[in-house]
């Protein structure tokens, strides 16, 4: 049996979370983030401490997984998410110029791609870039819609990756 949903968050300061009618939100210095929750899942607040009720055993699951959606709703607005991307190959460049980022990536046309509402693309340099943002999911979703461009290939390693992915490389095929 997990227990995940056991586990209180801890609230730090300068975090404000509200309880109310089955919806839960939390105001940080980072951002706003609202959840609304399953039927089968509550939440309670004591000082500094958000714990998870649930009323079954079949719903421990649910109450395990809400407990982690609401623990990263308090990291992202005290904290903050970031993912970071590595471009790999000869002329493969971006630049980010307000809210949209310009990839080079070896097709015959630049790509345009508008970055979403909350979320932040910094370009360090032409060959980095630093997605970053309070909500986790969309972080990972934007990062993963900019690697879908073009993925890493498996022969030269040429493509868009996360910074700490490793690409498994194959051999070239033999005459």
């Amino acid at each position: 049996m997990s227990r995940v949903a056991n586990n209180p968050i801890e609230v730090p300061k300068g975090v404000d979370v509200s309880i109310a009618a089955g919806r839960v939100d939390v105001k940080g210095p980072k951002g706003n983030l609202s959840l609304d929750l399953h039927p089968t899942v509550s939440v309670e607040q004591e000082d500094n401490e958000i714990r998870v009720k649930w009323s079954t055993n079949k719903d421990l699951a649910m109450a395990g997984t809400f407990r982690a959606l609401v623990n990263n709703m308090v990291t992202g607005v005290s904290e903050g998410f970031q993912k970071k991307l590595t471009l790999v190959g000869v002329g493969y460049r971006a630049q980010a110029q307000g809210k949209s980022l310009n990839l080079s990536l070896g097709f015959s046309h630049p790509i345009d791609y508008a970055v979403p509402e909350g979320i932040t693309v910094e370009t360090p340099s032409q060959t980095e870039i630093v997605v970053s943002g309070c909500d986790k999911q969309a972080v990972g979703q934007v990062a993963s819609e900019i690697r879908a461009f073009r993925p890493p290939e498996p022969y030269k390693g040429k493509g868009v990756r996360y910074s700490d992915e490793r690409v498994v490389r194959k051999e070239a095929k033999k005459a």
